[in-house]
Formats: C-alpha cells, structure tokens, sequence
C-alpha cells in the first residue's frame, strides 16, 4: 500500500508483532472484514446457518489466528483474535466476561514473566493493541449491548468502534448515526481509543488525528471479490447503479481504518497498551495482594530458581 497519508511520527519497528481483537455479532462482516484488512483469506466463512438449533445457546469463542503481513516494507506478525458468538444470545454476560477474561489473560502472563529472574528469549507478548467492535447499522443509536461491552473492556483494552455494513445507510443516514453513536460514546462516558494528541505533537500529527477522530465510528464495508472498472481492479460490491470499492475513502472509511492499525497508528496503540492499559491492571492487581503475600513473592525472589516466577514487582518488560 502507498503512503497516501502523512506518515506517522512513530514508525512501528521492522518485524514488529501486532494483535487486534475483532467483536460484534454475528452478520456485520468481522470475517470478510478480517480477510480484506490482511488482503488474503485468514479467517473461515461462517458456517450455514441451522434454524433447528438457533434457539440454543451459543457460548462465545475466542479464536487467535496468526499471519504473516508485510506493510510499506515492514513485516508484521499479525494475532487476529476472532469473537464467534458473540452477540448471538439475549443474555451476552457471558460472552463480556470470556473476552475480558482473555485481555486480563494475557495481562498476566505478562505479570509472569516479568517476575522471572531469567527471562524467556522466545517469548511472545499476546496482548490485545487494539479492539475492533462493530456496531450494528440501526441508523438510531448504540444498543444496550454496544454500551456495556464497550463499558467494561474500555479501561483494557484500545477499543476502535466501526460501522458494520455501512452501505446499508444513505450517506445521510450515516453521517446522522455517526453523531448519534458519538454522542452516546460522551454521554455514557465510553472510553475509546480517540486518536490523543501528545504535548509535543507538530501540528501535522494534531491535524492527521483531528482527520481520523472525525471519522469515528468508521463506516467500513469489507468485501474481497475483485472487479475491473475501467481498466482498473478494485475490490468492493457491485451494485445496479455501479460499484463500491471498499478501498475508495470517497466510499467508506475502511483504507483510513487500515493504515491506521497497521502502519500510522500501530505503535501509539501499542504503547498505550504497554504504558498505560497494562500498567493501570498491574497496579492494580498488585494493590490488592495483602501485605503478607507481597513479602511472601519479595521474599522468594532471592531464593527462586532461574527461570521460576518470582515477584510480580520486577522489573517490567518493554512494548
């Protein structure tokens, strides 16, 4: 992909390991979603649909899938956790606490290995950078369901709303859910990732985020047949009045979503990850150890084999 937008002042680093989180119910195109974002096919097509067994229960599954990306020249280790069956439930506790359960998961294994006097060389961080949640086009507002999730999985992870299907909406309709979702976002006090501006952003960089957080929620529509139109190939829908080219930003939001996560904005949602969403947990995991099993871990790292954990106080590791 060319660099059509200004380049981001962090540069992720050559090989660099990167996990998104898809959420959303079912029939809002995580998968196709999925497979135009790393523009080959990684994820399976939903399986048929059986109505005899729709009435079930279906627990939510957590499903990482790895791939190998290369952007701009730079390879990327890409962990796709998929969420199927979420949202399929008219009570979705369950499906909120199994995907907090995994993000908090992957926190402490982190905390493990931090306390390690010898540390893994082969170790690999799995923890969730970025959060895609796909909204339903309802044209009205966010649901009950929207407002919880995002409520409880914000303080752990960098969540990143979307749109899904947005070419179901008139640009009219779209633009007016747009604000609605925003909206609710302030008014439930929803905390997302919003593109933050650093004290000492140059004004390029302000600008470049002020352009994405406008944007919020993308609108994203992900498809992966291919067409020629006049002489060119695109991918997108081809409809009665002509096509939709999911890469076009005249069409949707999607090529601007996906520079973002894997070139622009990778190592920012990285770093938030590590500086401040880990550090929050780990803070708070430790300040509810009682003062007897924190002497009891302090104790133990004097007299731990290598390569055992030890405290949870260590030294932590780096992004």
């Amino acid at each position: 992909m060319s660099q059509r937008y200004g380049g981001r002042w962090k540069n992720a680093k050559k090989g660099t390991q990167f996990t998104i989180m898809v959420v959303g119910a079912s029939g809002l195109g995580r998968t196709t979603f999925v497979n135009t974002l790393c523009e080959k096919k990684i994820l399976p097509n939903r399986e048929d649909f059986n109505p005899d067994t729709a009435h079930q229960p279906t627990p939510v599954q957590i499903r990482p899938i790895h791939a190998e990306l290369e952007e701009d020249g730079m390879r990327i280790a890409l962990t796709v956790v998929d969420t199927p069956g979420f949202g399929d439930n008219i009570d979705n506790v369950a499906s909120f606490n199994e995907i907090l359960n995994y993000v908090e998961q992957q926190y402490d294994i982190i905390l493990s290995e931090e306390s390690r006097i010898r540390r893994n060389p082969k170790f690999q961080d799995n923890r969730v950078h970025a959060l895609i949640y796909f909204i339903t086009p309802t044209g009205h507002s966010l649901r009950e369901m929207d407002i919880e999730l995002m409520k409880r999985l914000g303080p752990r992870v960098n969540i990143i709303p979307v749109i899904g299907k947005a070419d179901t909406l008139t640009p009219t309709e779209l633009a007016s859910f747009k604000k609605r979702v925003m909206e609710d976002i302030e008014y439930y006090r929803i905390p997302i990732y919003d593109f933050p501006n650093d004290p000492d952003d140059e004004e390029e960089m302000i600008e470049e985020n002020n352009e994405l957080r406008a944007l919020l929620p993308f609108a994203v529509i992900g498809n992966e047949e291919e067409f020629v139109v006049d002489g060119v190939k695109i991918r997108g829908r081809r409809y009665p009045w002509g096509y939709i080219d999911v890469d076009n930003p005249d069409h949707c939001d999607f090529d601007r979503l996906r520079f973002m996560l894997l070139n622009s904005h990778m190592t920012d949602l990285r770093e938030l990850t590590h500086n401040v969403l880990y550090e929050n947990y780990r803070t708070e995991k430790l300040s509810r150890m009682s003062p007897e099993l924190l002497e009891k871990e302090l104790r133990s790292a004097t007299t731990s084999e290598p390569g055992s954990p030890i405290s949870s106080v260590s030294r932590p590791l780096s992004p």
